[in-house]
């Protein structure tokens, strides 16, 4: 099995610098008003794109090789899609029980 290494530039390393500094941001903002779905709907997303990209550049591109610095983010993506799910679920009966109480 053979490792494939492509160099990255300066360019590249800083827009995934820059991405990574958004989803940080996103995510933050998120744990601060967890119960602001549109936000939390966001940080889902970018969660999801996270894991999409690392499977692409295991899978497709052949970038990356499944080393523990590729399954980290993976398994963090992950497990993090399955919280967030599951605590979506706790949001909408939340927002059931307000509407209940309005009416």
């Amino acid at each position: 099995c053979s490792l494939l290494l492509y160099a990255v530039n300066g360019l590249q390393a800083r827009t995934f610098g820059v991405w990574t500094l958004l989803s940080s941001v996103i995510r933050c903002l998120c744990a601060i008003d967890i119960r602001n779905r549109t936000l939390y709907h966001i940080t889902l997303f970018t969660f999801f794109l996270a894991l999409a990209h690392f499977l692409s550049e295991v899978f497709i591109y052949h970038t990356a090789a499944l080393t523990i610095g590729v399954m980290a983010p993976l398994m963090v993506a992950s497990f993090s899609i399955l919280g967030m799910l599951i605590g979506l679920q706790y949001l909408e009966v939340e927002a059931l029980s307000q509407n209940k109480k309005k009416n």
